[in-house]
């Protein structure tokens, strides 16, 4: 995955195991903190964050034309931020990837899976507020 620098703007590559981790700039050599904020996920992306993430995974499956998605993407965002180190948060679009949707059974959104070890561990349907999906991520 590409994270741009704040300070110098440069794209740093960072592989899927160390997005929660702290790293350095290949340029400036500033600190790059834990990513805090969703990550739009292709199935490529989707693949290779599932496979190789140390920590557990919030899957947030919306569309844009979705109003409660839209209702809950603030919430989503916040969840990210505020469980950066110890969590990733993905965000499917279900008209662009329905494949990725039909894997997970979902049939309405939005749509919360949380994945530890590749595995699913919770999926609930509908608009939940971000101490509940703390709480998932969490047990």
């Amino acid at each position: 995955m590409l994270r741009v620098c704040p300070s110098c703007g440069r794209k740093n590559r960072l592989p899927a195991d160390r997005l929660t981790a702290q790293a350095r700039c290949g340029a400036c050599k500033t600190t790059l903190s834990p990513l805090a904020e969703p990550i739009d996920a292709d199935p490529q992306l989707f693949e290779d964050v599932v496979r190789h993430s140390p920590v557990p995974i919030l899957v947030d499956f919306w569309a844009p034309w979705c109003g409660p998605c839209r209702m809950a993407a603030p919430e989503v965002a916040a969840v990210a931020a505020e469980t950066a180190g110890r969590a990733l948060v993905l965000k499917v679009d279900t008209d662009r990837y329905p494949e990725l949707a039909a894997r997970y059974g979902v049939r309405g959104i939005p749509n919360f899976v949380v994945l530890r070890g590749g595995h699913t561990v919770h999926q609930q349907a509908g608009v939940v507020g971000r101490a509940q999906m703390r709480k998932w991520l969490e047990g």
